[in-house]
């Protein structure tokens, strides 16, 4: 089974926090065939909640599916502008 690191950013470490849930260089291990939006889900978290995921520093959609090894990161809505430029995600429509 594939085992990637994750990261949560901003207000989400604080939304898993409550759900006493780790965010921050948690290695996970997860089934085959896991997308990024199953991971969502199995961290307790909305579309409405998670803006953008990243998948090894790019921005992925959320159906990409999760390999070994990857690192993934999720960024809440409301992230200021200069760091959407920065991050790569401005205009950016991943479903």
């Amino acid at each position: 089974m594939p085992t990637i690191t994750f990261n949560a950013f901003s207000f989400l470490q604080k939304k898993l926090k409550q759900k006493d849930l780790p965010f921050t260089n948690v290695s996970l291990t997860i089934s085959d065939g896991t997308t990024a939006e199953m991971l969502m889900h199995q961290m307790r978290l909305t579309r409405e909640d998670v803006e953008v995921v990243f998948v090894n520093g790019r921005v992925k959609p959320l159906s990409t599916v999760l390999s070994d090894q990857d690192r993934v990161a999720f960024v809440p809505h409301g992230t200021p502008g200069p760091y959407r430029v920065l991050l790569g995600f401005k205009n950016k429509r991943h479903a």
